[in-house]
């Protein structure tokens, strides 16, 4: 990993408004969640703004040519719109002359895999990959549903990825996981092929909904465990030899029940849900910037990256820096 950028609005919104909403009591949602702050977009901002600014400071901070980048993998669930993909969009933007560029819609895993494909581009072609998560889930999350209301975030976070030809950096072992028997514990109902936008439906419809929290919390912290266990088997590392664990910021609780059955030490895991919340994909490099930024990379640290969200999709990458 050669550099790495985010960026999050400006307008900054506490527990105390949101749990005023909902006829909470004061420290509900941080009790629960860990949650103390969040970040939402303004009228007029949009996925592309965020996207493009994270990838730009991703960039800078590497110090690579635009020209040199050959492929640009854009993790969001929403994106400026159904149709065209909003990847295109961002590499004109950031001003990327050879990239090419595509979505992916893997929910609050969509970094992981766009990272473990990032890699294989990077090891086969020789060439520069930027991957960028981004979302703007204030838009999509129903204020009066607790469930979600009070965890979702927008950000958006970056990463470029250069050749090498240590065999110790990029990617040392990944495990990617879906259950589709449990598709629709987090949804958006409506507006896609199988339920299309009608007049009079439900607005409600096109909002985001946690049907099961329990459950969620529950699938979230097993998928994340099994997969970081496999992950660290096929690196053929022990937890011990991890330097940052680096989750999706779903839940403090989640994290911290995934962290104590791998047996990593506590003080490993990388914290940014208080101030920021849960923005889906955008979390895991979002954080990775932050605590770059907090105390850089040393090179040869070796990172435990995990996730689990809709799908139910999940998974866990063991990296090298």
């Amino acid at each position: 990993m050669a550099g790495f950028g985010h960026c999050v609005p400006e307008n900054r919104v506490e527990n105390a408004e949101i749990e005023a909403r909902l006829g909470l009591e004061s420290g509900w949602i941080e009790r629960r969640t860990g949650i103390r702050a969040r970040r939402w977009v303004v009228p007029g901002e949009t996925l592309t703004d965020l996207a493009a600014k994270a990838g730009t400071a991703a960039l800078n901070d590497s110090g690579i040519a635009r020209s040199d980048v050959a492929l640009t993998l854009l993790a969001t669930s929403t994106p400026d719109q159904l149709l065209p993909p909003s990847a295109p969009l961002v590499a004109h933007r950031i001003g990327l002359p050879n990239s090419g560029a595509v979505d992916l819609a893997g929910a609050c895993s969509g970094f992981l895999y766009a990272l473990t494909l990032a890699d294989s581009f990077v090891r086969t072609h020789g060439k520069a990959v930027l991957v960028i998560a981004a979302n703007i889930l204030s838009r999509r999350i129903n204020l009066a549903e607790y469930a979600s209301a009070i965890l979702f975030a927008d950000a958006a976070g970056a990463i470029v990825l250069v050749p090498s030809n240590d065999p110790n950096l990029g990617i040392l072992g990944v495990d990617l996981i879906s259950n589709g028997s449990y598709y629709d514990l987090i949804a958006i109902p409506a507006g896609g092929s199988r339920r299309p936008f009608v007049p009079g439906m439900d607005p409600r419809e096109l909002l985001m909904t946690m049907s099961d929290g329990k459950a969620v919390f529950t699938h979230a912290v097993n998928m994340m465990t099994q997969c970081s266990t496999r992950a660290l088997e096929r690196s053929k590392l022990t937890p011990a030899q991890i330097h940052r664990f680096v989750p999706h910021q779903a839940n403090a609780r989640i994290f911290d029940a995934v962290s104590e059955r791998i047996g990593l030490a506590n003080n490993r895991t990388v914290r940014t849900i208080e101030e920021f919340g849960n923005s889906s994909a955008a979390t895991i490099p979002l954080s990775l910037s932050l605590a770059n930024r907090e105390r850089p990379f040393d090179l040869g640290e070796r990172l435990l990256l995990t996730a689990a969200g809709a799908g139910l999709t999940g998974g866990a990458v063991v990296l090298g820096v």
